[in-house]
């Protein structure tokens, strides 16, 4: 009888309350698409089996300086998402991002970046997890942590062109948007099933959606398909690429 053959896995990861949803996919199919949550991003890092290819939802390379519309891959992606552009924030300065004060990120912000300009609550709410990721990055985790972003990987996965109904209003998971992403996956390898499983505690059905694509862009990186935006990352001050990929 020939030997069981391990298929590499691959796992998409996007931010919630109170920690991380990882859904981990085996390139090939088999076994069926599953998701975990971790309360800490170091330990889905350490998983074991570790997934070869980790894409994840949030900032990766902090500029020193803030130009108009963020980093560079941000004012790339968000011309071609249309009406779903607005989910493409501005990433700060390093120095603002680092700060755990509303108040001293404004002021950081002001100062290191052209025009000035202040940090948004939604962004700053987003810093305490960009640390933890910039905390555990380095140069060598780079062949196994992507950046990526969920709209600009749906917009891949839709024929390069945006999703027309929006994942969130006001703030809260909208069912239609979800549900015509969710219809999206399910030629991507995501039946019906997965998305009855029962969602771990704060984790939104639209954390869900977002995760399942990025695993399915971390299949892309891990076959070489997925581009990265720019093509020839700057990096940042400890040396970490800044590029989204899709």
């Amino acid at each position: 009888m020939p030997e069981a053959t391990t298929r590499p896995l691959v796992a998409g990861v996007d931010g919630c309350p109170g920690g991380w949803i990882a859904v981990t996919r085996a390139v090939g199919g088999d076994p069926a698409p599953a998701f975990r949550f971790f309360s800490r991003f170091a330990d889905l890092v350490s998983l074991d089996p570790a997934p070869v290819i980790l894409a994840v939802d949030m900032p990766i390379g902090l500029a020193e300086r803030s130009g108009v519309g963020g980093r560079g891959p941000e004012r790339l992606i968000r011309p071609l998402l249309g009406e779903r552009q607005s989910s493409v924030f501005s990433v700060p300065s390093r120095r603002a991002v680092m700060c755990e004060d509303y108040g001293a990120a404004c002021q950081a912000a002001l100062e290191t970046s052209e025009p000035p300009r202040k940090v948004s609550r939604q962004a700053f709410n987003l810093f305490p997890k960009i640390r933890e990721i910039d905390a555990v990055m380095t140069r060598q985790l780079e062949a196994r942590i992507y950046e990526v972003h969920p709209e600009l990987a749906f917009w891949r996965l839709n024929g390069e062109a945006p999703m027309s109904l929006p994942k969130k209003v006001r703030n809260k998971g909208s069912m239609p948007g979800i549900e015509q992403r969710r219809a999206l996956l399910g030629g991507f390898g995501y039946e019906v099933a997965f998305w009855e499983l029962k969602r771990p505690s704060g984790v939104g059905a639209d954390d869900l959606v977002d995760a399942a694509v990025n695993a399915v862009i971390a299949e892309r990186i891990l076959k070489g398909d997925a581009q990265s935006f720019p093509p020839e990352p700057e990096r940042d001050a400890k040396g970490l690429r800044m590029a989204i990929w899709a």
